[in-house]
């Protein structure tokens, strides 16, 4: 690397406090089932029963999502990824820790950051589905709304009662990841006070059947990492974080973004662009490798992936670093996956265990020591969390434990 480039590498930046987390995926609903589910080793795929036309591969489904309905006053809104937001606003006192933040700041004071990759394209699949015979939608699925990238942002903006800055960011993969970067510059610039930051992606099936044209859909159970591995399992998601500058909670330390733009939907083949998001992760946390007890890696299980992956953790990080995928546990959760992923690693954090990986029985030679396939203790509480999107958009979040 030029010396020009390593001077414009960025300054370390004040930890800010995540005071309030939750997240829903195939694994259920809230905190402690994502703990339980961990700490138990059990995962939450499943054949794929989604689709209507038959489809040989495993889901990760969110239980019960049929039964939820919005608010009367919300009802335009309607459609899964919006249900799905709901349903995980409601957990672990997350709607009102943002309620007592708007107390404190004010509604326009909070800035709502989102991530999505298929909004809430199911709606919009329905409605095509379902035409009447003059081509209009039927009129339940005839709100635009419902059919905008910006929906979930939007419907979320409303149920928190926020009056600030409401921004979507779909970067594919690392879409739910980058709001966490986006919220720390908007505090820092004095454009906001806090944010909540999240996302959202529900199964649909223009994502299940367009991966499996790629040849990228596994027919069994995701294996990140494995010899053997045969592709992704494709889950859904929601998750949420509230950001503030003080306050109890774990700490936001540090974030490296970058964008290779080596292909359309396969990484840099040696890892460039994750390279450089992991170093100036470390640059504004101050971290270095050594520093790190865990590494939630982004690990799909497709075949360049993991090996361009597992190639670079190998080549940065001591062996006593904790490296593993979670997608054998909830599958990939696409523009969710970041935030969901980033819970999980605050969870690690909280309990001082790093997870392993489900469905993985032998690891990929290009494998580390740092891989590992079983649940350990977890003993420095600082860890990063890995988002690699379609089109060579990166984003590494560093996370440390409030008390280390």
């Amino acid at each position: 690397m030029a010396a020009a480039d390593r001077a414009a590498k960025p300054r370390c930046i004040p930890p800010l406090a995540i005071t309030a987390y939750t997240a829903t995926s195939a694994l259920g609903a809230g905190l402690d089932a994502h703990r339980r589910a961990i700490r138990e080793r059990r995962g939450g795929l499943r054949r794929n029963d989604f689709t209507s036309t038959p489809l040989d591969t495993w889901i990760g489904r969110v239980d019960g999502l049929e039964s939820e309905s919005l608010p009367a006053a919300h009802a335009r809104w309607d459609c899964r990824n919006n249900l799905l937001a709901s349903l995980t606003l409601r957990q672990d006192g997350f709607g009102d820790a943002v309620a007592a933040a708007r107390g404190r700041y004010g509604a326009s004071r909070i800035a709502l950051l989102l991530g999505t990759s298929t909004g809430s394209i199911g709606a919009t699949e329905e409605a095509y589905r379902s035409q009447l015979p003059d081509g209009r939608f039927p009129e339940a699925l005839r709100e635009p709304i419902m059919h905008m990238a910006h929906s979930l942002a939007e419907y979320t903006r409303r149920a928190l009662g926020l009056e600030g800055i409401a921004s979507t960011i779909a970067t594919a993969c690392s879409s739910s990841a980058k709001v966490f970067a986006q919220a720390e510059r908007m505090i820092r610039a004095g454009v906001a006070d806090a944010a909540v930051v999240g996302g959202v992606d529900t199964l649909c099936g223009s994502v299940l059947f367009g991966f499996n044209s790629l040849g990228l859909v596994a027919p069994d159970p995701c294996r990140p990492f494995d010899i053997a591995r045969r592709g992704i399992s494709i889950g859904e998601a929601g998750g949420f974080a509230l950001i503030e500058r003080v306050g109890d909670g774990p700490r936001l330390l540090g974030y490296g973004e970058s964008s290779d733009a080596h292909h359309m939907s396969s990484p840099h083949p040696e890892g460039l662009g994750a390279r450089l998001a992991i170093e100036d992760a470390f640059a504004r946390s101050g971290l270095c490798a050594a520093d790190i007890g865990y590494i939630n890696l982004h690990g799909t299980a497709s075949a360049k992936n993991d090996e361009v992956e597992a190639a670079l953790i190998a080549e940065l990080f001591p062996g006593s670093t904790h490296a593993s995928s979670t997608k054998g546990w909830t599958g990939h959760a696409l523009g969710a996956a970041g935030i969901l992923e980033a819970v999980i690693t605050l969870l690690a954090l909280d309990e001082g265990l790093a997870p392993g990986m489900l469905n993985t029985t032998a690891l990929d030679p290009a494998c580390g020591p740092q891989m590992r396939i079983d649940n350990a203790p977890l003993g420095r509480r600082v860890a990063l969390s890995q988002s690699f999107g379609f089109g060579g958009s990166n984003c590494v979040l560093a996370f440390g434990a409030e008390r280390r």
